[in-house]
């Protein structure tokens, strides 16, 4: 669901707007609304960031740092993965 669900609505987006992809960069910021949610995620993933990666060593995680990169595809992709794997881990 954390790649459905987002990737669903960029999909709309890309499909109706013409406009080139640095100009969607830009509307990311366009309206405060969008420019408060923008920043309040961007801090999500920095503390997402952090988290993986303070665990990820704290338990001597292989791999912890393809979480960091999966968070291209979104946070809410990238973060349940990690503790996905972090349980599996955190088992054997």
């Amino acid at each position: 669901m954390g790649f459905v669900f987002p990737y669903y609505y960029l999909f709309q987006f890309y499909t109706t707007e013409t406009t080139p992809t640095f100009q969607a960069m830009a509307s990311l910021f366009a309206t405060p609304m969008s420019a408060a949610f923008n920043a309040d995620l961007a801090m999500s993933v920095f503390t997402a960031w952090t988290f993986m990666a303070i665990e990820g060593n704290r338990i001597k995680m292989k791999y912890w740092w393809v979480f960091l990169l999966l968070t291209v595809i979104g946070l809410s992709f990238a973060l349940p993965m990690f503790f996905y794997f972090r349980e599996r881990h955190l088992e054997k």
